[in-house]
């Protein structure tokens, strides 16, 4: 059968070799019975995502979570033992949990669909003898494909024939300019990565200019597309490490929840009571040390980080992945449309005469200014300049609409130079009586043109290209409107110029005009660039200063990569670079071992790129992945967050990614980091209140049932409390506002449990004088030995209270309660009166008072009670009054990822 042909082995064979091997027929192309046979061995040219499981069997298995199956265990025996609110709670915390989780994986395997609807949909191809519209996912290998401009390459295609072909392949390597294409084989010695093979079109790239044909020498999963597609599909997505610290909390609570089961039901045992009973009351106390809250209040904060997030032009496609930014240590971002504009833009513009102007802005449109010694010029008012322009604009074949290029990327950038001057409009001021096209060869292109208002005028002839070729034509330079000879001297300036504008990585255009070929008058030099996006420096700088490393990952040259690095202030003396080549003969652990010190890596493959991400996560790095190409797709996954540009972002990249940012703004990413630390925050406040509430909870009760005392809270009294403790209040410390100076705070330590030393110290502590205080009332109220319901109302109202001044001190970690502001949360403030009010109804209201077994208590009991509960949040902001001065006197740590 025929076999599939390598982009690298065809590139190295004449084409007359690969039509042998493919048994095609160049000119008449294949037969349809020979398409049918061989469909059958090679498959559509299309890519086989492979049989799905059905979506019941994904649900089924979200359940495999600890936290969940200890949940699940909970609301069992809280059904057989009648606590039906209990049981409801749960279920529903579970439902929550386990239908985010599912969506998630659901959402995310689209990424492998989407990589489909790159493939073109239509292609011309010669069948039969005959020129043919067919679909793509029928070609075959051995099959003669036509390509024209703004068509997309429908398989890997060897060239045979081609005529000023230029190829985007950014979405593929990188490269920010087209690809020029020629049809000769290359020696092996030239053939490197896919970047190099001149003679090859690949799939699902843009025909930016030119026409050819080719022969089909790979297609669906052969192609080089297809390899991205095979690394895609086995690639595993990471969890984040908020599931990571969800997943150990889960299993730290069911260890305590079972250790006090065990010790309670042992000493129950030793005292004499009936087993059964003691079993009971262990397995009360282990469910009401679970607090069923937190996947709710963990889902609902980071569900409103995601709205948030939106408002700022940012679609978190995964819940969890907002807190994950806020332990980002590494951002590995790609350059071509993420950093910078993928927009070709003029930046410079030097005269013959030595006048050097700075031209501003950026993009397809007129935004920006052409400045010289600090003023700025329009239209005619420096004819030097204007000149330059003048053939910029006239001997050009592309036209800018709506900010959109049509054209070459080049000649985008010479219409947007002329907007910028307002000279837009003499491009149609001339008619062309004659034309020489550019070509990849010759390197220049000339027009002779004449004013529609002297068309009996010989014309004059208007040329730009490389500056070699362009001087070649030249006899004279222009000098403040003359014309002077062009001297050696003249010719080694123009050269200085060309290397100081090629230190900077811009591209040099020269341009000259005159009667006749071959005597034309010099006039000037532009340099051109992909332009760093507006604000990305500014958002570097403080990602940098915040701990978190920013390396540069772009298929470009590493002069333009260097340059663009430098600008951006990744790169400075000392800095490293890499190419894609050296990584290649690096194994894993040499490339962790180096990649710190690493500031840009140029020359990079979709390979190359998930080599990095897994070095980095190699040596306990939380990697975040930009990109917009199909060449980011595979790291995009692999990475820890994978953040896609929504713009320029082809289909397969945002579907891969975790986070896409609707505005391309790089800017965005700060945000976003902010947030997730914000909610992380967020969250650990909300397990320092619940768990300092359980544990006072589950010790009062547990003393209780030990030394056989009576019981201070009777069950709805109970039940009240774990709804203040998993609700309104609890809830609402989900949604405090984010602190500014967050963002200058080094990124979380990914390893660090959800429930650190300190926290721990704060529960207890917090605990410790709820208990004593609680305690200290009951035998204060005790006095006669008899329990009333004035015993338990005070006990009850106590103890509520001082879950409200636990909660108001829950409200940051760090942050005193007066910094922050009462009113700053009024989600909180309202939530907070809420449960007051709900307490005082308890108290007061008649039919409620023989629901819970109250009575009315007095002003006095109530100052009392304040003055008593007010004391945990005095001790609370003690304690991070005494953290603050520790951490002054503390040098701060620095990870290595934050010294690149």
């Amino acid at each position: 059968m025929v076999p599939v042909l390598t982009s690298k082995k065809a590139s190295e064979l004449p084409v007359n070799e690969v039509a042998c091997v493919l048994q095609a027929d160049l000119q008449s192309g294949l037969t349809q019975e020979e398409v049918n046979r061989r469909r059958v061995y090679h498959g559509w040219n299309e890519f086989d995502i492979g049989e799905e499981e059905p979506l019941w069997k994904k649900y089924i298995l979200q359940f495999k979570d600890p936290l969940i199956l200890l949940l699940l265990a909970s609301a069992v025996i809280s059904v057989l033992m009648h606590q039906f609110d209990d049981a409801i709670s749960i279920t529903v915390a579970i439902i929550i949990v386990v239908t985010v989780a599912f969506v998630q994986e659901y959402r995310s395997e689209k990424s492998l669909e989407e990589l489909g609807k790159l493939v073109p949909p239509e292609c011309h191809c010669i069948r039969d003898g005959n020129l043919e519209h067919l679909l793509a996912r029928e070609l075959v290998p051995g099959d003669t494909v036509c390509l024209s401009v703004g068509e997309r390459v429908p398989a890997d295609l060897r060239l045979f024939e081609a005529s000023d072909l230029s190829v985007d392949e950014s979405s593929l390597t990188g490269e920010t300019s087209p690809c020029s294409k020629s049809t000769s084989h290359q020696l092996a010695a030239t053939n490197g990565d896919i970047a190099s093979r001149s003679n090859v079109a690949f799939m699902g790239t843009l025909v930016r200019c030119g026409k050819a044909k080719g022969i089909v020498i790979g297609t669906g999963e052969s192609s080089e597309f297809g390899e991205v597609f095979k690394m895609m599909q086995a690639e595993e997505a990471p969890k984040t490490p908020l599931q990571k610290s969800m997943d150990l909390l889960g299993k730290q609570l069911s260890l305590y929840s079972f250790g006090i089961i065990g010790v309670i039901m042992l000493v129950g045992w030793l005292q004499g009571k009936r087993i059964l009973d003691m079993f009971t009351i262990g397995v009360s106390l282990a469910v009401a040390a679970i607090p069923e809250g937190l996947p709710i209040v963990v889902t609902v904060t980071l569900a409103l980080g995601v709205m948030r997030m939106v408002k700022k032009r940012a679609i978190i496609k995964k819940l969890p992945i907002v807190e994950t930014l806020g332990c980002c240590n590494v951002i590995c971002s790609d350059k071509t449309g993420t950093l910078t504009k993928n927009e070709m833009t003029v930046t410079q513009l030097y005269t013959s005469d030595g006048l050097h102007a700075e031209v501003t802005g950026v993009g397809y449109n007129r935004e920006g200014e052409v400045i010289l010694d600090g003023e700025i010029i329009h239209g005619f008012s420096c004819p030097a300049i204007s000149k330059i322009v003048e053939v910029g604009c006239v001997c050009n074949d592309s036209v800018i609409r709506n900010h959109t290029l049509l054209g070459r990327p080049t000649e985008g950038a010479l219409i947007a130079l002329a907007m910028k001057m307002g000279l837009e409009s003499l491009q149609k001021e001339y008619v062309r009586l004659e034309e020489h096209p550019f070509t990849s060869e010759q390197k220049w292109m000339a027009v002779r043109c004449v004013r529609h208002s002297q068309q009996a005028a010989p014309g004059v002839y208007f040329l730009k290209g490389a500056y070699e070729q362009v001087i070649r034509f030249c006899s004279s330079y222009s000098s403040r409107g003359a014309a002077l000879p062009l001297s050696h001297q003249q010719r080694e300036l123009y050269q200085q110029q060309i290397s100081y504008m090629g230190s900077a990585s811009l591209r040099v255009l020269a341009f000259a005009s005159g009667s006749e070929m071959g005597n034309l008058t010099f006039l000037g030099l532009v340099g051109i660039i992909d332009p760093p996006r507006s604000g990305v420096k500014e958002a570097v700088a403080a990602l940098i200063s915040s701990g978190v490393a920013i390396k540069m990952i772009t298929g470009d040259s590493q002069e333009t990569a260097v340059s663009i690095a430098s600008r951006l202030g990744l790169f400075s003396k000392g800095s490293q670079c890499l190419s894609g080549e050296e990584v290649d003969h690096l194994d894993l652990q040499q490339l962790s071992h180096i990649v710190p010190r690493i500031a840009v890596f140029y020359r990079a493959s979709p390979r190359h790129k998930l080599k990095i991400v897994k070095s980095l996560q190699n040596i306990g790095a939380v990697v975040a992945m930009t990109g917009d190409g199909v060449n980011d797709a595979v790291a995009l996954k692999a990475a820890d967050i994978g953040i896609a540009m929504g713009q320029t972002g082809t289909d397969v990249c945002k579907e891969a990614a975790d986070m896409i940012l609707v505005d391309d703004d790089f800017q965005t990413i700060m945000s976003a980091i902010e947030e997730g630390k914000g909610i992380y925050n967020n969250i650990k406040n909300f397990v320092r209140f619940q768990l300092s509430t359980s544990i006072a909870a589950l010790t009062l009760i547990s003393l209780a049932t030990l030394m056989n005392f009576p019981n201070p809270l009777n069950a709805m009294q109970i039940l009240w409390i774990n709804i203040i403790m998993d609700g309104p209040p609890a809830q609402s410390l989900g949604v405090e506002p984010v602190d500014r100076d967050v963002i200058r705070k080094p990124p979380r330590n990914v390893r660090d449990s959800i429930i650190t030393r300190s926290l721990i110290i704060k529960v207890l502590v917090s605990a410790f004088v709820i208990v004593c205080g609680t305690l200290f009332v009951f035998w204060r109220e005790l006095q006669d030995n008899v329990i009333t319901p004035r015993d338990t109302t005070m006990t009850f109202t106590c103890f509520v209270f001082f879950d409200m001044f636990n909660a108001l001190s829950s409200r940051s970690q760090t942050r005193m309660v007066h910094e922050m502001g009462l009113c700053s949360n009024r989600t909180f403030c309202y939530a907070v009166l809420a449960s007051i009010m709900g307490q005082l109804l308890v108290i007061y209201f008649p039919p409620l008072q023989n629901v819970f077994q109250t009575e009315s208590l007095s002003f006095f009991d109530l100052l009392f009670l304040v003055s008593l509960t007010s004391s945990v949040c005095v001790v609370s902001e003690a304690i991070k009054k005494v953290e603050r001065w520790r951490g002054v006197q503390r040098s701060p740590h620095t990870d290595c990822f934050h010294e690149v």
